[in-house]
């Protein structure tokens, strides 16, 4: 096998370039963000879960944009920390990741400027999804009492 050895500005520019090969920008990243969290919010399951842990989707949306453009271009622009912030989460069950995944898939599947963008913003939220659930019910360090 061989290793290449890169900086971390070189890595960065690969996969920034790889993004906008396939469509993916900052408009996309804006879009996906906007009308996902909009069918989160009408969602039956979802809805109430995330209506009662955000009190200001005007404030929340920016973040959530942030966190994306960094998951999938590596902007860097987001440094949140998402394990606490889904602690906070009440009666969330491990079930409802695989409907959040579900329907962030069906949106990207919408609005999806490739088909390479699928596949690729699916395998970082299935990543992201599998290491909250973890951290939220199986590793008993990181649980918040009540959750699992």
């Amino acid at each position: 096998m061989t290793y290449r050895v890169r900086s971390a500005e070189q890595r960065r520019a690969e996969i920034q370039a790889r993004a906008a090969a396939m469509g993916i920008d900052e408009a996309f990243i804006s879009n996906l963000v906007e009308t996902f969290y909009t069918r989160v919010r009408a969602h039956d399951r979802l809805g109430p879960i995330f209506g009662q842990a955000i009190e200001d989707w005007d404030e929340h949306l920016p973040k959530m944009k942030d966190f994306w453009s960094s998951v999938a271009m590596n902007t860097g622009r987001y440094s949140g920390k998402p394990v606490p912030a889904h602690q906070k989460l009440s009666g969330v069950a491990k079930e409802d990741f695989a409907v959040w995944l579900g329907l962030f898939e069906e949106t990207v599947r919408d609005l999806a400027p490739s088909e390479d963008v699928i596949p690729y913003f699916m395998e970082r939220a299935q990543r992201i999804a599998e290491s909250l659930k973890l951290a939220m019910f199986s590793i008993p360090s990181l649980q918040k009492s009540g959750l699992s």
